[in-house]
């Protein structure tokens, strides 16, 4: 059995839970209370968990070979023990803070015995020795996957795709002893793609000395996430996946935009895919006052807490939505900084329709903080942007459509093997039958080679940038099929009198069925 098919066993249970009252959105919530459990008792047989046994009492064990009323409430009192870390005597059976911050709040909303009974059965045929030999974590970020995949709402909206995570994490490739970040964590997809990378290149971390092993399980990567339950998820994913963090856990509850934003040490390396939108109060506000540009968009705040909360020489990969690249005033300012602060050296247009939210347009900003010369350097380190159109006359991707890893192949093949964009580069890749789009009528392709112009790979100086876009980077020179040509458009008065004719006709058709139905009556 694969964790492919495990995965499609437990999303089946929805259809246990769904009969208890309880939608898609709080499904994999509930589900994962209870089987993290088992994950935990799983781990634990194997001897592959070195901590985090649960407490006596709160066990795989303490729910097996019960029924009725009885088992309902006994997994209401362990949920609540877990999250208090008493007993229902008050008495303390555990003062771990993780535990206590994976089960905060914790309660089931089932109501029926039989259904908490069906699916601890499930869980117990599941054969859990194959999930093991795949890895529970993958299992459990299956499910999450899965979860974004069917769900119209909440993880779902904007579940980073996991082949652009691993491309983005094998341009920057994050090192042991490096600490990386993630200021918008979601459930950690970007922290967790970057340990397994970096265990790939230590042999799941046996050449590290016991000190650096303990470095990169406790102290290598960081995450902020402002969803409690969201967070609940990442902190289970993080631990299935051996990621243990400090006494808060790899990702920590709150708001980067806020004071707990303004606290973070500057690292590494970033990943991250911030929430699109714009601040609007709430807990969500942007309250951050070290922010140079004020700003009520959240993605243009996000991008100047990354590339401020780089250290010298440290590597970003964020994806932001078009409207980052040209909006005015504030957005402005602070493409500007960025490229004076940071070496702006690459830019991934993506497809449509990768993202569960339809027809988002995004990009991946890939930079360096300081030049290549000085990584101190914090004024013009950005001399050239390479651009990557992925985007033109490609497929809308979606679940009829899927995105794997071979459609980013071509671009990771021309960004290079150096991460901070400095691999010898030159123009010209023509991909996805990028020789047969035609050509944007604009300032871009002017004294262009004809065949360079349909590359999908370009280079820009900075000078061009500022002198024929205002800093701009909303660039692009390959026309899409589905685009208007504005100079070929009728005339307004047409388009107006067409208009009025369709909505008079849908008028008249109204009428009569008003007339039919009124007649029937």
């Amino acid at each position: 059995m694969t964790n492919n098919d495990i995965v499609q066993k437990l999303w089946n249970l929805c259809d246990v839970l769904r009969d208890d009252g309880i939608n898609y959105s709080d499904y994999v919530t509930e589900l994962v209370l209870l089987l993290f459990i088992k994950m935990v008792h799983e781990n634990t047989e194997a001897g592959t968990l070195e901590k985090l046994p649960l407490p006596e009492g709160c066990r795989w064990t303490d729910l097996q070979g019960k029924s009725g009323l009885n088992l309902l409430n006994d997994y209401k009192r362990i949920l609540l023990s877990l999250s208090t870390g008493k007993d229902h005597e008050g008495k303390q059976i555990h003062e771990d803070p993780l535990i206590s911050a994976i089960y905060a709040n914790a309660q089931t909303r089932l109501r029926e015995p039989r259904h908490l009974e069906q699916m601890i059965k499930t869980l117990d045929k599941i054969d859990w020795f194959s999930a093991q030999r795949d890895g529970l974590g993958d299992l459990y970020e299956g499910l999450l996957e899965k979860n974004a995949s069917e769900t119209k709402s909440g993880a779902g909206q904007y579940f980073t795709p996991r082949p652009l995570i691993n491309s983005m994490v094998r341009c920057l490739k994050p090192k042991a002893g490096e600490t990386i970040q993630d200021p918008a964590a979601g459930t950690a997809g970007f922290l967790i793609a970057a340990d397994q990378y970096i265990k790939e290149q230590t042999d799941d971390l046996f050449e590290l000395t016991s000190q650096q092993q303990q470095f990169q399980k406790n102290k290598a990567f960081i995450g902020v996430e402002l969803v409690p339950s969201t967070r609940r998820l990442a902190l289970m994913n993080c631990l299935l996946h051996g990621m243990e963090g400090d006494n808060e856990g790899v990702v920590h509850l709150g708001n980067a935009l806020g004071q707990v934003g303004e606290k973070l040490e500057k690292v590494d390396i970033i990943l991250a895919n911030p929430p699109f939108g714009t601040s609007k109060g709430g807990e969500a506000s942007i309250t951050r006052d070290d922010l140079t540009y004020p700003t009520s968009n959240k993605q243009l705040a996000f991008l100047q807490h990354i590339y401020r909360g780089l250290k010298p020489g440290g590597r970003a990969a964020v994806v932001l939505p078009d409207n980052v690249l040209f909006e005015a005033t504030a957005g402005t300012d602070i493409r500007r900084d960025l490229m004076n602060k940071c070496n702006l050296h690459t830019i991934l247009r993506l497809p449509t329709g990768i993202f569960y939210a339809q027809g988002v347009k995004t990009n991946v900003l890939f930079f360096t903080k300081g030049s290549p010369e000085d990584k101190y350097q914090e004024e013009n380190c950005t001399k050239q942007v390479w651009i990557y159109d992925l985007r033109t006359n490609m497929p809308s991707f979606g679940k009829r459509t899927p995105f794997f890893e071979e459609h980013l192949k071509p671009f990771e093949a021309v960004y290079g093997e150096d991460p901070n964009g400095l691999s010898p580069r030159k123009e010209g890749e023509y991909s996805f039958d990028a020789l047969s789009v035609e050509l944007a009528n604009d300032d871009v392709n002017r004294n262009v080679n004809k065949e360079l112009a349909h590359s999908r790979w370009r280079c820009f100086s900075r000078e061009w940038i500022a002198k024929n876009k205002n800093d701009s980077l909303d660039i692009s020179w390959l026309k899409d099929k589905d685009s208007v040509d504005v100079a070929n458009l009728p005339e307004p008065g047409f388009l107006v009198r067409e208009a009025k004719a369709e909505l008079l006709s849908a008028l008249t058709e109204l009428d009569t069925l008003l007339s039919t139905l009124e007649g029937v009556n």
